[in-house]
């Protein structure tokens, strides 16, 4: 695929995969067919569905992640759907929040993640979502503990 070519209605290929981390670093970070079949989904499911919902610019600040860039990338855990083309990583300028609860109370999803920031708006929203099984409904908050630790605690703001 070439990097405008449009893997849903709303997000390019290019979007999907781009990476600061893996051109700084000279990591390839390009997906199998199974794992494009994954963000094309991923993409007509969630992306386009928030993307029509704020009726703004929406940016995928992560998507597609290949095992190297992700580990790669500080706090990834070593299971991250990101690797499978299942997960997508959400920012909207002061809306983030706004695309958190629009997820929660109106699709399916499999992980819903609350990234680090703050009690008013987190930093990004994390959201995936799997056609293979039934998607989990996991809703969870992010955060660096005392010591710089990330942890993963069950969503409680």
């Amino acid at each position: 695929m070439k990097p405008e070519d449009h893997i849903s209605t709303y997000c390019t290929y290019g979007e999907a995969i781009q990476s600061q981390t893996a051109s700084r670093l000279g990591i390839p970070n390009i997906p199998n067919d199974e794992q494009l079949a994954a963000m094309k989904y991923v993409a007509t499911e969630i992306f386009d569905k928030v993307r029509e919902y704020l009726n703004a610019p929406l940016m995928a600040s992560s998507f597609f992640r290949s095992p190297q860039l992700n580990g790669s990338v500080a706090g990834s855990s070593k299971t991250s759907q990101h690797m499978k083309g299942e997960a997508i990583d959400m920012v909207c300028y002061g809306r983030n929040k706004e695309i958190f609860e629009f997820v929660r109370e109106n699709l399916e999803f499999d992980q819903l993640i609350w990234e680090y920031g703050d009690k008013e708006q987190p930093a990004w929203v994390h959201a995936s979502k799997v056609p293979y099984r039934k998607n989990r409904a996991e809703i969870l908050r992010c955060y660096h503990d005392q010591d710089g630790n990330v942890r993963y605690v069950p969503f409680d703001l």
